[in-house]
């Protein structure tokens, strides 16, 4: 029997045909984005903390992906039966099948979803804490974008997925592209013919959609955008607009003025392992102190307990003579996120928000704050950038610059907040040699102009000349608190042999 190639060309100019079609797009769409929609919540639930929420996402999850397809359509196109208030809605099969796949498809995007959720670095939340953004806030403005442009890839496959799944709709009588197609063959019994034109309409369904898909997937792959990098004559040019912006606060020594920071009694456990014993430190306004000490001191332990990044298990923290931070507080609590706002944090690995330009990574705080309208915070931007040397790269992306230059962006970042305090936590470690020579010269301007500064670091000659004093840590104890004068003159020898002055 030969193959009917006039009957199989006419198969694409039958309007049952294109009707069908225009069902299967809007039954495939419709079920992608909900499913996307409700994919995510589920997936976000599962990650919480509360049982309450984790649990019951799990519970909807591991079901759905269980029951078939096929067993689910028939039992919601057959659910009137049970509750018959339903049967306005789920006796058209189009509802019927649309609430089946996203029933189904939800469950499906939540493990696409977690998996890009999982794969968005912790200290990308971190950075948005430092900052002083809620959790809400870090999710839409820094985690969600992340998180989508991960999972896009498999998000775009389980389209063609879901296309190719609307053929099963066909047993509660909807008419899509295969109903179409086993009417006509049941008739004429051409069945490969009109098989292959059933094919057909679905290639091109799927390749319509996947290639938008793939053009999106593609626009938001930001190693495909180019380095922009301002010409000197547009950098002079830019530099004349731009406002005058300080390094800190200017520093308040008055008698009887408190403390900008003080620790006391500080206790930090992970699990068995008691980090900070017993803490206390004072840091007057405009005092630049910096922590040394071996590795496992509880060096980043403790400043990390500064802005809340890390909670204490006793003691307190005050903030300019205001409660700030104590044992069993809430991170979240109002007291505690406008006390972080005051205190800027730069972190060893940078934490730059990576889907971001550098100008918008070091506004978007301020931005989210309302500190300013985005023109002027723009330029504030820009103005802080020049002050670190990179006004030239400010429409650069992170990942097209080098370790040195995105540790400087992220000290703007955090200048930008107009911070009291600026926390370093070992802040040219993750960098190559010949690049921290400009991460200090930065950090010693901010010393110049008065600002209040913790550093953790194992720059010990960079310490020792920046610093008004130097706190050794070893086994969770503050072992020295004294001048770098008074360590060269004293005898401190474990912290003289640490710094390398012993002889």
């Amino acid at each position: 029997m030969q193959f009917e190639w006039s009957y199989f060309f006419s198969l694409f100019s039958l309007p049952a045909f294109w009707s069908a079609s225009w069902t299967v797009v809007k039954l495939s769409a419709l079920a992608w984005i909900i499913g996307l929609i409700l994919g995510f919540g589920l997936a976000s639930a599962k990650q919480a903390q509360s049982r309450w929420y984790s649990a019951p996402a799990s519970v909807y999850i591991w079901f759905f992906r269980s029951v078939p397809l096929l067993v689910l359509l028939i039992f919601v196109y057959n659910l009137p039966q049970l509750m018959p208030s339903s049967g306005p809605i789920l006796s058209n099969p189009f509802y019927a099948g649309l609430l089946a796949l996203v029933l189904t498809e939800a469950a499906y995007m939540a493990e696409i979803h977690r998996g890009g959720l999982i794969s968005v670095a912790k200290g990308q939340r971190e950075a948005a804490r430092a900052l002083g953004i809620s959790t809400l806030g870090a999710q839409r403005l820094i985690v969600i974008p992340q998180a989508f442009r991960i999972a896009l890839p498999t998000l775009t496959n389980e389209y063609v997925t879901i296309v190719k799944l609307t053929s099963l709709v066909s047993v509660i009588a909807l008419t899509e592209l295969l109903m179409v197609g086993q009417r006509l063959y049941a008739q004429n019994f051409l069945v490969l013919e009109t098989l292959g034109a059933v094919a057909i309409y679905y290639v091109m369904i799927v390749s319509l959609f996947g290639w938008g898909l793939q053009y999106l997937e593609r626009y938001l792959d930001l190693t495909r955008r180019k380095p922009e990098t301002l010409s000197d004559t547009h950098v002079s040019q830019v530099r004349q607009n731009l406002p005058a912006v300080g390094g800190g606060a200017v520093s308040n020594n008055r008698a009887g003025s408190p403390a900008a920071l003080r620790l006391s009694n500080i206790h930090k456990r992970y699990g068995s392992h008691h980090v900070l014993k017993g803490i206390d430190l004072s840091v007057a306004s405009g005092e630049v102190i910096s922590i040394i000490g071996p590795s496992g001191s509880g060096k980043t332990s403790l400043i990390r307990t500064v802005n809340g990044l890390e909670s204490i298990d006793d003691g307190e923290i005050v903030l300019f003579g205001e409660d700030f931070i104590k044992a069993a507080g809430r991170s979240d609590d109002r007291r505690v996120r406008d006390g972080v706002r005051r205190i800027g944090m730069v972190f060893q690995n940078f934490n730059l928000f990576p889907h971001r330009t550098i100008a918008d990574n070091v506004m978007l705080a301020p931005l989210y704050h309302g500190l300013a309208d985005r023109q002027t915070l723009r330029q504030q931007a820009l103005a802080l950038l020049d002050k670190v040397g990179l006004l030239a790269h400010a429409d650069k992306y992170p990942h097209q610059l080098s370790g040195g230059q995105q540790q400087r962006v992220a000290i703007a970042r955090a200048l930008a907040m107009k911070p009291d305090i600026m926390l370093f936590d070992e802040p040219t470690s993750a960098l190559d040699p010949e690049l921290v020579g400009d991460v200090l010269a930065v950090i010693r301007d901010l010393a110049a102009e008065g600002m209040t500064m913790l550093i953790v670091t194992h720059e010990m000659d960079f310490a020792m000349s920046i610093s008004d004093r130097v706190v050794f840590m070893e086994g969770g104890h503050v072992q020295l608190d004294a001048s770098p004068q008074e360590i060269r003159d004293g005898d401190h020898e474990r912290v003289r042999r640490f710094i390398g002055l012993a002889h």
